[in-house]
């Protein structure tokens, strides 16, 4: 049925912009655990939202006017800014200190906390399998983050700390969805964190320097490009289709963890990791 309402070339089509997503967003994020072996974090992250803002206002503004900038729901639209710089910041002070491929696989156990908030908060009912998935995701979220190893940090605390916000983030996302709240949906997912950050530095670090400019926009541009992927990727294919090919991200993280920064992939790690999935 489903290959009979989305011919096979779109599915595949969509296949290949979501798991094209997952390249460009972890490309993003090893430039920029690079770049902070010369800079700190908050110029990296201010240069990130900077340059990401830019191109995502950019192509905002010259495909539907103004009409990024306005919203029915400033509030939430602030709130789930909020959550995106929460996530980013926690995520961004995690990657010197925690391998890649560990800091991708925590952050994916976020759908799992989604599930456990819709039934706190939004009393949602689930079944008996989903709250074994659940329990099997918990597990492997355990056996990535180990507490008590020698591996172990306070950063990867940290990083489940992201998860929790990016939770948060993916709730408000859901509450926002619709036409009427796409435009500015997309452009304060990153307006938000490059006022923030920006009065961060000019309180302490201050600019980094120019000659750094141009691995600034090339992690926006990869930033804009990834997240255009992913919304045209869903007009090609559902969602419950998809989602699967989501976990390309974690094995894209996994390799450049090894290959680029020359990490071990902890037999615990990669248990978890494929409990997760």
């Amino acid at each position: 049925m489903l290959l009979a309402r989305r011919p096979l070339g779109g599915l595949t089509t969509g296949i290949v912009l979501v798991v094209l997503a997952c390249l460009l967003f972890v490309t993003q994020d090893s430039i920029s655990k690079q770049l902070m072996l010369t800079l700190t974090v908050v110029q990296v992250i201010w240069g990130r939202f900077l340059c990401q803002s830019a191109v995502m206002t950019a192509y905002l503004a010259t495909t539907g006017g103004t009409k990024f900038l306005r919203t029915k729901h400033p509030g939430l639209q602030l709130l789930r800014g909020v959550f995106q710089v929460g996530t980013t910041g926690f995520v961004y002070m995690s990657l010197p200190h925690v391998p890649i491929g560990d800091i991708t696989a925590i952050v994916f156990c976020s759908p799992i906390i989604v599930t456990v908030l819709s039934v706190i908060f939004l009393k949602e009912k689930i079944g008996k399998h989903r709250i074994g998935a659940v329990m099997v995701g918990f597990v492997g979220v355990y056996l990535i983050v180990l507490p008590g190893s020698s591996e172990t940090s306070i950063y990867h605390l940290l990083t489940l700390a992201a998860a929790f916000t990016n939770a948060l983030f993916i709730m408000m996302t859901r509450r926002l969805a619709g036409p009427e709240e796409s435009s500015a949906t997309q452009f304060n997912t990153t307006a938000v964190g490059m006022v923030v950050f920006s009065i961060i530095l000019f309180l302490g670090d201050g600019l980094p320097p120019i000659e750094w400019a141009p691995l600034f926009l090339v992690m926006g541009i990869l930033a804009a490009i990834g997240h255009f992927c992913m919304v045209k990727a869903f007009a090609y294919a559902s969602a419950s289709v998809l989602s699967p090919y989501l976990y390309a991200q974690v094995i894209f993280a996994a390799l450049f963890s090894v290959f680029w920064f020359g990490d071990t992939l902890r037999p615990t790690m990669l248990a978890g990791t494929a409990l997760l999935v």
